[in-house]
């Protein structure tokens, strides 16, 4: 499944993870809808040309994922440039440390696994305020976005997309255009945020992958132990007001 799109990838000088989870065609035959929902990754780094760049798509709100700490130490999304509604919520509330994930194994795949379920775990009412937040139409256009825009957002995106009804190999492909984001991001640091290639070289390998496996065993497991992505998220507690919402919000025919 290609999920390439000239109009998919925005373009930003110092955010390198920015994308349109539009033009997804789900199992119904309807479209996820095009310039509505964005997911990123550290949007704190938006530089002013940046700023005008993401003022044009017209945001009306902003999803934070990342830790408190990771507010703290990096800052936000830059609210004075450009006013939108702000949400906090930490998909988990403390960065695994290397000792942790050390336990995990050799498997960079393997291991982001591991990490994803405890995501699913640590979240859930994150996840499900996302989809309450995201089913008012006056939030939009919206995006949601963490640090690399990779995981935390992945998770995320795996959600919105699965309860919308985007087959599990679209979500696949559309998970793995962080690879390509991730070197992107990489050389940027290299040239202009150094200690970044320091902090990230003490990370654990597996944090810098976006290996297509991590997300199919994910997906796999999530039909396996609910029967699909909607089924799970409806265990807790999301109502069909939310999905019917979402569905107006998000789709196309």
């Amino acid at each position: 499944m290609s999920v390439t799109h000239d109009d998919r990838k925005i373009p930003l000088e110092a955010v390198h993870n920015f994308r349109d989870l539009g033009g997804y065609r789900t199992a119904d035959g309807r479209t996820t809808r095009w310039r509505t929902l964005y997911r990123a990754d550290g949007l704190y780094r938006l530089t002013p040309t940046d700023i005008d760049t993401v003022r044009a798509l017209g945001l009306t709100t902003v999803i934070d994922l990342r830790t408190p700490d990771e507010l703290t130490e990096r800052g936000r999304f830059p609210l004075d440039d450009h006013p939108a509604a702000y949400h906090h919520l930490p998909i988990i509330d403390v960065v695994w440390s290397t000792e942790e994930v050390a336990t995990l194994g050799d498997d960079p795949s393997a291991i982001m696994l591991h990490l994803y379920l405890d995501m699913f775990r640590r979240g859930e009412q994150e996840l499900v305020q996302l989809l309450q937040i995201l089913a008012r139409p006056e939030v939009l256009p919206a995006v949601f976005h963490c640090a690399a825009g990779k995981d935390r957002t992945g998770i995320a995106s795996a959600v919105v997309l699965g309860v919308l009804g985007v087959p599990a190999e679209t979500i696949v492909a559309d998970y793995a255009l962080s690879a390509e984001a991730m070197e992107r991001m990489e050389a940027w640091f290299e040239a202009n945020m150094p200690h970044m290639v320091e902090r990230m070289a003490q990370q654990p390998q597996a944090f810098r992958s976006a290996d297509p496996r991590t997300m199919e065993g994910l997906l796999d497991l999530i039909d396996a132990r609910h029967g699909s992505m909607k089924d799970y998220v409806r265990s807790l507690g999301v109502g069909d007001d939310v999905f019917a919402a979402l569905e107006t919000n998000l789709l196309d025919d």
